[in-house]
């Protein structure tokens, strides 16, 4: 009997949703969902173990572990304390002026771990009691911890922007590591403006008067941390590393800072750190491989394209179809991690968002706001549930303070999604889009 292509479709899509709704995790129901389609395909279990192996069977893969190690490196170095001292001699000065150092450690340490998670344990962890020390309340503090964490995650040295250009094929991730600065310097205006307007508002206090030699003493303390930029940002668009080179050399660079220079590390916690980093890795790279096999079965059965005539048929509006899409992503970003989402929707949103004008690199940048976005959203919300054990407030309080943060991240996701030079600019000054 040959197999039905609608039977086949219902059982990788409708499959995964089950049991996704069952709470099965995502890499079991990803499994489960594609060895079964597949299967009924005709397709032998070899096959399937083969597509898995041929999904992490990736040269810029390798960058991705090197880029979590990195980032664990950096949460336990104690480099988030020095940046946040750093941020206080900035913009201390301003009304809400911890509010402020607040979003200025997160724009600081984003550039340098890449991970809203240690982003929000590493800072959070510092400036949340000190805000509460000083009058901020605490669903404030930690609803601004958690909304700016999530710069980290739209510009380098950012996994997830490796994870994209591997599911995307081709997408150069020099050009994504550039194609994040301009939405996270307009993600960084409005959370400053919106910080600004909030502590005038609450009667949020200023901090001690601004010192020009100071900051210059503090910018020269931090420069061991900031040079991690360099090494990763400078090295792969300047072509001197490859992405996996560049994450390998500051994993050394970073170990050796953290026990060294800051001496927040000692020998004896690497193990620890490593070891985590290797957990979240193994679940990162076997999900990767489970969901290359899902890819090649949408691709199998021409899914995309039954995806593209659906909304082509609903709607010709670029305009339409881009929000649609983001509606979609949203949804799917609050019930399920960043990673997954990423690897599952890219196969079939992307050539639809490409048919209706979007360039590749854009719908990245997307696509990892909206992932962002659902990383402080319940019920799956990774980012806010770290948050609310770092600053001791329960989950309900956090997304009740955290609505005006929401339009700090909708704002530039939607600038994003139809302003393309937001993106593009900087990647095509270089070079690496046409």
């Amino acid at each position: 009997m040959t197999p039905d292509p609608n039977v086949a479709i219902l059982i990788l899509i409708g499959g995964l949703l089950f049991l996704v709704v069952l709470r099965l995790p995502v890499v079991f129901a990803v499994g489960i969902s594609t060895t079964a389609c597949l299967l009924y395909l005709g397709f032998t279990p070899a096959a399937v173990v083969q597509q898995t192996i041929r999904g992490i069977s990736s040269f810029s893969l390798m960058a991705v572990p090197f880029f979590i190690t990195m980032g664990a490196l950096l949460a336990a170095g104690g480099i988030g304390d020095r940046l946040v001292v750093l941020a206080h001699t900035m913009v201390g000065w301003m009304r809400g002026g911890l509010a402020q150092v607040n979003v200025i450690s997160s724009i600081i340490f984003s550039g340098i771990s890449g991970s809203a998670g240690a982003d929000v344990a590493s800072i959070g962890s510092v400036i949340i009691p000190q805000m509460v020390k000083n009058g901020y309340k605490d669903d404030f503090s930690g609803a601004l911890s958690m909304s700016t964490a999530l710069m980290a995650l739209v510009k380098p040295p950012g996994h997830n922007m490796v994870i994209y250009a591997s599911a995307a094929g081709g997408v150069s991730v020099g050009a994504l590591f550039l194609a994040g600065y301009i939405p996270v310097a307009i993600m960084a205006v409005s959370f400053i403006i919106t910080v600004y307007f909030l502590s005038v508002k609450r009667g949020y206090p200023k901090g001690e008067r601004f010192n020009i030699m100071v900051l210059l003493r503090e910018m020269f303390k931090s420069f061991w941390a900031m040079a991690v930029i360099l090494i990763v940002v400078i090295g792969v668009v300047a072509g001197i590393f490859t992405a996996t080179e560049s994450a390998a050399i500051a994993v050394i660079y970073c170990l050796f800072v953290g026990i060294y220079v800051y001496k927040g590390l000692q020998w004896r916690r690497v193990w620890g750190v490593l070891t985590e980093a290797v957990n979240m890795l193994s679940v990162i790279m076997i999900l990767i491989g489970i969901s290359s096999a899902f890819g090649f079965a949408l691709t199998f059965l021409r899914v995309p394209a039954i995806a593209a005539e659906l909304v082509t048929a609903f709607t010709d509006n670029p305009i339409v179809i881009f929000l649609l899409i983001n509606v979609l992503l949203m949804l799917i970003s609050s019930i399920m991690d960043m990673a997954p989402v990423i690897l599952i929707t890219t196969p079939i949103l992307l050539p639809l968002a490409m048919e209706a004008g979007m360039h590749p690199v854009t719908f990245g940048i997307m696509i990892i706001l909206n992932c962002g976005i659902g990383l402080i959203t319940p019920p799956v919300g990774t980012v806010l549930f770290i948050c609310s054990s770092v600053s001791k407030v329960p989950a309900e309080r956090l997304i009740k303070a955290n609505i005006p943060f929401y339009l700090c991240l909708l704002i530039p996701l939607m600038l994003i999604t139809y302003v393309p030079a937001i993106t593009l600019t900087l990647p095509r000054i270089f070079g690496l889009v046409s």
